[in-house]
């Protein structure tokens, strides 16, 4: 099993834990992650520390595809993978209906759709063995739809990528996975519990069975965002998970359209993701957190003291040996010894929040 780290995407300003990830270079960690939502985006930082670093390498968890063509996400990626010595890994994702209209103001569309068609669209440039042309629903290239010059012609790229860059997909939910598992690379889970792999399994072997290449788990990259806060109160150590927890199966998302909320139903805890929903939708910010199972948060998270997550981690290990690939960490902010901003219970949008500028969520990347 290899491990990675999560960096957050900014809260109010921008700044990047490059002690942290040099460290992590050091001890040998696999890679670093970077994400975004509707502040700071994916590839500045990624670039960021691709210059700041020599073996680590460096991937996108991820990149919303509606806010950039296949054609821009394919140049990003060749020019990372080039200038970092092949260090940089593509992932990509359709984000939530919330983000791409009511922030990229494009249409979400079909998203498995839009996957597929984009990842064709990006191996075909990144192939060059002719110039690109393609028809699909979501992409015509070149453009001949309304407003079009009819000037349009197929290209090739000028440079020449590796035609072998992993592209990895955010999934959650069933479908999704297939779909990943037919087309892509690997996949970022979200909430796993390393001992529920069968709720991942089946869907995977049909994704593995529709892309006819003979893929499988031996070929195909599963790299669980794990978080970890570590301290001896374990009600405390907890808390930082619950409130993280709170905000995406309450918030992340539309009532009838939160793929969080729906991944909580599938771990289990079908009663407590319509609890935490219904309290955090109309602003009951802390009931939405105490309504969080401290026994999801053991599933999917490493949290307490180092001998309770070291026993914990075995878990990980044995799911690595069998399935997953890598862990990926990502932490919270305030430190462990400083716990007191933690103790009150968040009562708007903004305490709500993970705390994403200085570790004890950690989030890491098993791949």
């Amino acid at each position: 099993m290899k491990l990675g780290i999560v960096l957050p995407y900014s809260s109010a300003d921008m700044s990047l834990p490059i002690d942290r990830v040099l460290e992590a270079e050091r001890l040998g960690f696999d890679s670093v992650w970077t994400s975004e939502a509707y502040g700071s985006d994916a590839v500045t930082p990624a670039a960021w520390v691709l210059a700041r670093t020599t073996r680590i390498k460096v991937g996108t968890a991820i990149m919303q595809m509606p806010a950039r063509t296949p054609a821009m996400t394919a140049m990003t990626a060749m020019t990372l993978d080039a200038l970092s010595g092949g260090r940089f890994i593509l992932g990509i994702g359709p984000s939530g209906p919330q983000v791409v209209e009511g922030w990229h103001g494009v249409a979400y569309g079909k998203p498995l759709l839009r996957t597929r068609e984009y990842i064709e669209i990006i191996r075909k440039i990144l192939e060059r063995n002719e110039p690109l042309t393609y028809a699909g629903e979501h992409y015509q290239i070149p453009f001949a739809g309304p407003g079009a010059t009819g000037l349009g012609k197929p290209l090739k790229s000028i440079m020449h990528g590796n035609p072998k860059m992993k592209i990895y997909t955010a999934s959650i939910a069933p479908a999704s996975i297939r779909n990943s598992a037919e087309v892509a690379d690997g996949m970022f889970p979200r909430f796993m519990n390393p001992q529920r792999f069968e709720l991942f399994e089946p869907h995977l072997n049909a994704g593995f069975a529709k892309s006819g290449n003979q893929k499988s788990l031996a070929t195909y990259d599963v790299c669980p965002f794990v978080p970890i806060s570590m301290g001896d109160d374990l009600d405390e150590a907890r808390l930082p998970i619950k409130q993280s927890l709170a905000l995406y199966i309450g918030g992340m998302g539309a009532r009838d359209k939160n793929f969080y909320n729906d991944a909580a139903k599938r771990l289990g805890y079908e009663a407590a993701a319509i609890r935490i929903q219904d309290a955090f939708l109309v602003g009951r910010k802390a009931e939405a957190v105490a309504a969080v199972p401290d026994a999801l948060v053991d599933e999917i998270a490493l949290v307490g003291s180092a001998d309770r997550i070291r026993d914990r981690l075995q878990a990980w290990k044995d799911a690595g040996s069998a399935a997953i690939e890598a862990a990926a960490v990502e932490w919270n902010a305030a430190k462990p010894e400083k716990r007191t901003e933690s103790k009150r219970h968040p009562t708007d949008a903004a305490a709500m929040r993970p705390n994403i500028s200085s570790p004890p969520i950690t989030w890491v990347t098993r791949c």
